[in-house]
């Protein structure tokens, strides 16, 4: 039987998703408290692998087991061995055609970024910060560059481990509310650290550094080095990973971030 849950969890608690020595990640943390439930190993696949400090609102995983139990059981049982930072917020029996990360065909990520000459420490690990000011407009010219399918090797990490650099960004939004500046990418799919690359160089445009064609001279140019430093983790979440109709994934629950209100009119609130 195969089996799918959603999760959502803290990333500045975790070094990660993926499986370390240390035992520090998430999926660490996950398989321990589905073994310690199940009473036998079980092993995940995830839809997408976050970094040390990006939260998930929305990451879904599946696993197979032989195990029959009670579809909610899954939730309460595993959740009693999870700490704090991390909580499985539904499961469901797919058929053997589900695959966490090859079914999918969307991704979404958001970004919260408080814009302020001080720092709130209320917002440590929640949010990014930058204590300039910074013009919408001129992001919102910059992200129109990136619109489309391309070769993003200049938004890609030295260790990125995908077979290929091209991927199609469906849209970048970009929206004020009070002092926050949120941002949301949609995408087939994303490379390692391109949503903190690509929020790099909006911000440096933002900033006025440079003009918004610069960006599309960065993405033409494909080139890491080329572009603007890796922008902070804190303010990454992982908000929804599409799926096709016929699996029936339940939504994320977004609401339990204030701010994902934002996007109430582009992603389904639960």
């Amino acid at each position: 039987m195969r089996i799918a849950l959603g999760i959502q969890y803290d990333g500045a608690a975790f070094c990660g998703w993926q499986a370390q020595p240390h035992g520090k990640t998430v999926q660490d943390r996950l398989e321990h408290a589905l073994a310690e439930f199940a009473r036998v190993p079980l092993h995940t696949t995830v839809a997408g692998r976050t970094d040390t400090g990006v939260h998930g609102l929305g990451q879904v995983v599946h696993f197979d087991t032989d195990l029959e139990r009670e579809v909610f059981s899954w939730v309460r049982g595993t959740n009693a061995f999870l700490p704090p930072t991390v909580s499985v917020q539904w499961a469901k029996p797919m058929p053997d055609t589900f695959h966490a990360r090859f079914s999918a065909f969307e991704r979404t990520y958001y970004y919260a970024l408080y814009v302020h000459p001080v720092r709130s420490p209320m917002l440590a690990g929640r949010a990014g910060w930058i204590h300039t000011p910074l013009d919408d407009d001129a992001m919102r010219a910059a992200a129109a560059h990136l619109i489309g399918e391309h070769d993003f090797s200049s938004f890609r990490s030295s260790e990125c481990q995908s077979k290929t650099p091209v991927k199609h960004l469906y849209q970048i939004d970009v929206r004020r509310a009070g002092h926050f500046i949120h941002f949301r990418f949609r995408a087939n799919a994303f490379l390692h650290h391109m949503v903190r690359n690509l929020m790099g160089c909006l911000v440096a445009v933002g900033r006025g550094r440079y003009p918004a064609d610069w960006l599309a001279d960065v993405l033409a140019g494909r080139d890491r080095n080329l572009a603007a430093p890796t922008f902070m983790a804190d303010g990454l979440y992982l908000a929804h990973v599409g799926y096709p109709a016929e699996f029936a994934v339940p939504p994320a629950q977004l609401g339990s971030v204030p701010w994902s209100s934002v996007w109430a009119d582009l992603d389904p609130q639960s």
